[in-house]
C-alpha cells in the first residue's frame, strides 16, 4: 500500500517548529512521533552523483564530503548535512550519515522478514529515541500503532514461527521470539494508512524500551528500488 503525505493533524504525530522544540519535547499522550519540517536548500543529487558507494550502506566520513568536487549547491547541501550531525552530536547523540544502495540481506533461518524494510519499532536498553532525516530518495515510512498488529499475534505467522522453533509456545518460545527480533515487527490491517516521512524532514520517533510512557512507534524503510539511492541521517 502506497504511504500518503504527512498529515496535517494525527494523534500520534506532533509537528514541531525547531530543533531546540524536537528535541526538548516529551513524548506524551499516546504522541510517539515528532516532526520538524523543512525545505531544504542545496543539490543532494549532485552529492550522491559523486559518491563512490557500493551495495549496501556505506557511511559517510565528513573529510570525505569535503573532499568531494561540487558547485555551490552541492556545497550547500554538505554543509546542511554535517549542520545536522553537529546539532544531534552536542545532544549527546552520535548520528551517522548514510548513502544507502540497496540493503544487503543477512541470511536468516528464520520463516519472517525482519529487515528495517519490514514494519517495525526500534528497541532500546535505556531511555533513548531514534532521529531520521531522509536527504535525498524515498524516504521512511511510519504507521499508526491501532493499524497494525505484531505479526508474532498473526495465527498464520506465529505457526510457522513455532514450527521454526520447534518446541512450545511457551516462556522459551517468546524468549525466542525476542532474540531474533520476531516481536519487534508489525504487519498493516486492512485499512492501514502508512505515511511518509517525507525528504528534509528531520523525524524523532520513540523506541520501545522500561518507562516509555507511550507506544513505540512503527515505521520502516522503503524497499529499495534498482538504481535509486538515498541520503539519509540516523541516530
Amino acid at each position: 500500500m502506497p504511504a500518503t503525505d504527512l498529515p496535517s493533524t494525527h494523534p500520534r504525530i506532533r509537528i514541531v517548529a525547531s530543533f531546540d522544540e524536537l528535541v526538548s519535547t516529551r513524548f506524551a499522550n499516546g504522541v510517539n512521533a515528532l516532526c520538524w519540517p523543512r525545505t531544504l536548500e542545496g543539490d543532494f543529487a549532485e552529492v550522491l552523483n559523486r559518491l563512490t558507494a557500493g551495495q549496501g550502506i556505506t557511511h559517510l566520513v565528513e573529510d570525505d564530503l569535503h573532499a568531494l568536487p561540487l558547485s555551490a549547491a552541492g556545497g550547500a547541501a554538505i554543509s546542511i548535512m554535517l549542520a545536522d550531525l553537529a546539532m544531534l552530536r552536542q545532544c549527546g547523540l552520535e548520528p551517522t550519515l548514510d548513502c544507502i544502495n540497496g540493503y544487503i540481506q543477512p541470511e536468516e533461518a528464520g520463516s519472517m522478514r525482519t529487515d528495517v524494510c519490514s514494519w517495525h519499532v526500534d528497541s532500546a536498553t535505556c531511555e533513548a529515541d531514534t532521529y531520521l532525516c531522509t536527504y535525498f530518495g524515498a524516504s521512511s515510512e511510519g504507521l499508526p500503532n491501532e493499524e497494525a498488529i505484531r505479526r508474532v499475534d498473526v495465527p498464520e505467522t506465529r505457526a510457522l514461527l513455532l514450527e521454526a522453533y520447534g518446541g512450545a509456545d511457551d516462556e522459551h518460545f517468546h524468549e525466542w521470539l525476542n532474540d531474533h527480533y520476531y516481536d519487534l515487527h508489525y504487519a498493516p490491517l486492512p485499512d492501514a494508512k502508512p505515511y511518509a516521512f517525507g525528504v528534509g524532514n528531520l523525524w524523532r520517533v520513540a523506541t520501545l524500551h522500561d518507562g516509555c510512557p507511550v507506544p513505540p512507534c512503527i515505521h520502516r524503510a522503503p524497499d529499495p528500488i534498482s538504481g535509486q539511492k538515498r541520503l539519509l541521517l540516523i541516530s
